[in-house]
């Protein structure tokens, strides 16, 4: 397993005491002035501050130096507000003054081509070489907002300023600023760090400090690519480990969205499937949009779950609170059935005509009188079994809604259950603004607020088990280009060294051998070609199931070779597997095992045979797998049912099973640097208590792997 990854010290970056303006300018609407004005005019930076232009003497009443190499002090950070054909030049002058960290603004770099991904190379150079991080290129910069710091160009730094206990890690700029614009709703970021193209700080290093920052409670991140899978995996796990929930939006995750994706940044998307695995297995909350973004992770920073809660619905609406309480149903989530105490309050606060039970129905009486606002929302929120509460605002009545939305801060303020609520009119009245500033961040719509209680609940429940706690991703190194493939017997042969059950078998030459071999094997037999050529027997007839006697597998020896050589004749053949056929009654599935080109080795499990491509039912794990996570895979697609026992059938030897997956990632451990693909398709599972057999296998690797046949 990988190590621990060590992570870089971004303090001074973060907090620095020194900062350089390379490309200093007092020209309006420069993107140099507007640096300067954010940094003097608009933060409350107390450290130096060293103007870096060549074509001036002073700027701001502050003096101007040429270089970066004229000044009296090396500085933690340079801001490069320079054009692309001056940037290298700006970045060794930075180094060779002893510069910590360089910012890069300027774009025109790895997302243009080969030549700008050439420039990013010497970057990286240029920073490896003097010990010099680089933040960027095609950044918009970063900001402390908690400390009121803004090392960035853009013009909404002075109103963009609402701090608070969120820390935001992007790649790209658009989507963290829509991100930090979420303060009209109340949501409060105390560090944006937006790291653009990422020569070489990335998102992940700052999930790391973010981890560790005493500011922050929770992550929110929105990437691009992810260069580097299993540094982000050991980031997240990192976050976790100190109660720090990573929230994730995934860019790129479409055909169309992965070519987006090349063009603005030059990142690699990676696979959707893969990505979304390997978040949950890291504890990594994925949303689908930026709207459950803001929402999921304003909703983690204001509570932890324990993932047991359950869900009351409230409102003033009859027809809101059905739309709730269905997409509640739709969600998954468990509505509160309340206590008797609970009822009895709530009783005495309504009109005879509400809604008592879950969900609650207020009725337009809230609007006349006050008191029912906070005496029946209150009671709610005491009840023992509620753990979060649902409140949709269905229209804006200006000061009436607004004397509502008072009062539901005011209980909200009393108690520890959050209160998610829901603001669905076009009008954004007081009622709004009262919630948005009581720190309640009012959503748009009740499907998408259930959906976020969907994950909040979800990850409350992976904290409390922590099953990948310690765990780090397999560590391999992938050679060359060049693909080895062994043949079926040969793969079988270290399966079963690594002790790993497949079925009693003979690899034959000659239809004599064949004969003999049925003999001494034992009936019934399956036939197959051996060729590490032909990765699909049936397809060109290779295989031959149900052979009942000595002369019927010699006649199938000779049916395959005729077969292969007609149908496959520039494949190399070895001759024809003969082994025992699996006993009856058992069920098929896959496992497979595939190198991501982000995370490494990847292992999935669903229905065999061809059942698999037709339904796409699977569970995915990045390897090495646990005791915990072997057995929960198994578990997760809807062909589980299969093996659990279906309409009165015995349940599959799960034990067995779960052994295999364990013995299968050792052995892909054991050569990860070698192995490229491997797939065992069918895997038979019998009924509880007689094992489980391998009964084909295809193995890839990028150099040899020994093997006798």
């Amino acid at each position: 397993m990988n190590a621990p990854l060590s992570a870089p010290d971004l303090s001074r970056l973060v907090n620095p005491r020194s900062i350089a303006i390379i490309g200093a300018s007092d020209r309006p609407g420069s993107l140099g002035a507007r640096t300067v004005g954010n940094l003097l005019d608009h933060s409350d930076f107390r450290g130096e501050t060293y103007m870096i232009n060549p074509g001036r003497a002073e700027l701001r009443g502050r003096p101007c130096y040429a270089s970066i190499r004229d000044l009296p002090d090396a500085p933690d950070v340079a801001l490069l507000v320079v054009p692309a054909a001056h940037t290298l030049d700006a970045l060794r002058a930075a180094a060779e003054r002893g510069t910590r960290f360089a910012l890069v603004f300027t774009s025109g770099f790895g997302e243009m081509g080969e030549e700008g991904r050439a420039a990013e190379a010497e970057m990286k150079r240029i920073g490896r070489d003097s010990g010099m991080r680089i933040y960027g290129p095609n950044s918009p910069g970063l900001c402390n907002l908690n400390a009121r710091l803004g090392m960035m160009f853009s013009p909404s730094f002075k109103v963009d300023q609402r701090p608070g206990p969120i820390g935001l890690a992007t790649q790209g700029g658009g989507i963290g600023r829509c991100f930090l614009q979420a303060l009209e709703r109340g949501v409060g970021v105390g560090l944006w760090a937006s790291t653009g193209n990422e020569v070489d700080l990335n998102v992940s290093d700052f999930i790391r400090y973010m981890a560790d920052a005493d500011d922050i409670t929770t992550i929110a991140t929105a990437m691009e690519g992810i260069k580097d899978g299993n540094a982000f995996i050991d980031a997240a796990l990192y976050a976790a480990e100190r109660n720090k929930p990573v929230i994730a939006l995934k860019v790129g995750r479409s055909d169309y969205g992965a070519r987006a994706v090349a063009s603005h940044t030059g990142s690699i998307s990676g696979a959707a499937e893969v990505n979304s695995a390997a978040f949950r297995q890291a504890g990594v909350v994925e949303v689908d949009d930026l709207d459950e973004l803001v929402d999921t992770a304003a909703l983690f920073a204001r509570r932890r779950p324990t993932g047991a809660e359950k869900v009351a619905v409230y409102g003033f609406s009859g027809g809101a609170c059905a739309l709730a309480a269905d997409a509640v149903g739709e969600a998954g989530l468990e509505l509160a059935s309340f206590a008797p105490q609970t009822l009895e309050r709530l009783k005495a606060a309504l009109p005879d005509y509400a809604a008592y039970a879950n969900p609650v129905d207020a009725t337009s009486d809230i609007l006349t009188n006050s008191a029912i606002a906070y005496d029946s929302l209150k009671a709610v929120t005491d009840d023992p079994q509620t753990g979060v509460i649902l409140y949709p605002f269905p229209c804006d009545y200006a000061e009436l809604t607004q004397a509502i939305a008072e009062d539901c801060v005011r209980v909200q303020n009393e108690t520890d259950t959050p209160i998610v609520a829901v603001w669905t009119s076009d009008r954004l009245g007081g009622g709004w603004t009262a919630l948005a500033e009581g720190g309640l961040v009012p959503g748009r719509g009740v499907k998408k607020a259930a959906k976020c209680i969907r994950r909040w609940l979800d990850r409350g429940r992976w904290a409390a088990e922590m099953q990948e706690k310690g765990w780090r991703t397999l560590a391999s190194n992938p050679g060359s280009d060049i693909r080895h493939s062994l043949t079926e017997g040969a793969a079988k042969k270290l399966l079963a060294k690594a002790g790993i059950k497949v079925p009693k078998g003979m690899l034959v030459r000659s239809a004599t051998e064949a004969h003999a071999a049925a003999q001494s094997l034992g009936l019934p037999l399956v036939a197959k070609v051996a060729s590490a050529d032909i990765a699909h027997k049936s397809d060109i007839g290779g295989v031959i199931v149900g052979i009942q006697s000595a002369a019927q597998a010699a006649d199938a020896f000779a049916r395959i070779m005729d077969n292969a050589a007609t149908k496959a004749p520039g494949a190399r053949v070895n001759g024809v597997l003969l082994e025992q056929m699996a006993g009856a009654g058992g069920v098929e599935m896959l496992i497979g095992v595939s190198r991501d080109a982000t995370f490494g080795h990847v292992l999935t499990v669903g229905l065999g045979g061809v059942f698999v491509e037709l339904f796409k039912d699977v569970s995915r794990r990045l390897l090495p797998l646990t005791p915990a996570s072997a057995k929960a895979m198994l578990l997760e697609p809807r062909c589980a049912a299969l093996l659990t026992g279906y309409r009165g059938k015995p349940p599959a030897d799960l034990a067995a099973l779960t052994d295999l997956l364990l013995k299968l990632s050792s052995f892909v451990a054991a050569h990860a640097d070698s192995i490229e693909e491997l797939e065992l398709n069918p895997v038979w599972v019998g009924p509880e208590g007689s094992g489980v057999l391998a009964l084909d296998a295809l193995l890839v690797s990028n150099t040899p792997i020994e093997a006798d046949q």
